[in-house]
C-alpha cells in the first residue's frame, strides 16, 4: 500500500508532542543542538530515554561519536529555543552560552527537566535512526508548563477552571 508521505506527516502531526533539544559536545566547535519532538521513556531500570532523527541530519555523526548527550524537555516560553535548533544550520548557538550539566554535556537553557545520557543503543527507523540512551544525570525544574508541537505549530496547554 502506498500513500502520500505529506498527507502521512499530516496525519501524525494531529498527535500532540512536548519538545525538546538534544545537544552534544562537538570537538571542534560549537557543540551540535537539534530539536526533537520524538522523545520517550523507555525503561526505569536501567534509567532508558529514547529520540529519533533523520539520517540525513547533518549533527548526526557527532552525535553519534559523542561520549554524552543531553536531552531538555522545553518550557512553554522556548519557542524560540525550538525553532533556533529546528534549523539544519546557521549559528544556532550565536548569543547564547551553553551551560555545563554533571557530565561536562552542554545544555540549551533552563527547560522543564534535563537528562544527561551516555549512549546504549541505536536502531534502524527507516529514514530515522532511533537513538537509545542511558540516563546518567537529570533535573528537574520547580514550575513552568511544556512547549507543545501540533498540527505544524507551537501550543500551550490550557490551565484547567
Amino acid at each position: 500500500m502506498t500513500f502520500d508521505q505529506r498527507a502521512f506527516r499530516d496525519a501524525l502531526g494531529h498527535f500532540a508532542t512536548g519538545v525538546t533539544v538534544v545537544t552534544a559536545p562537538h570537538p571542534d566547535g560549537d557543540p551540535v543542538a537539534m530539536t526533537v519532538s520524538s522523545f520517550n521513556a523507555v525503561s526505569l531500570d536501567p534509567p532508558l530515554v529514547l529520540f529519533s532523527v533523520k539520517r540525513t541530519a547533518l549533527s548526526l555523526p557527532v552525535l553519534l561519536g559523542a561520549r554524552h548527550f543531553a536531552i531538555s524537555v522545553l518550557r512553554g516560553d522556548q519557542s524560540d529555543l525550538s525553532s533556533r535548533f529546528a534549523h539544519a544550520q546557521g549559528a544556532k548557538w550565536a548569543g547564547l552560552e551553553p551551560r555545563r550539566g554533571a557530565t561536562g554535556c552542554p545544555l540549551a537553557g533552563d527547560g522543564l527537566a534535563t537528562f544527561e545520557c551516555a549512549p546504549h543503543a541505536v536502531h534502524d527507523g527507516g529514514d530515522h535512526l532511533i537513538v537509545v540512551g542511558r540516563v546518567l544525570n537529570f533535573e528537574v525544574a520547580t514550575g513552568g508548563e511544556p512547549l507543545i508541537f501540533f498540527r505544524g505549530a507551537y501550543h500551550a496547554i490550557a490551565a484547567q477552571a
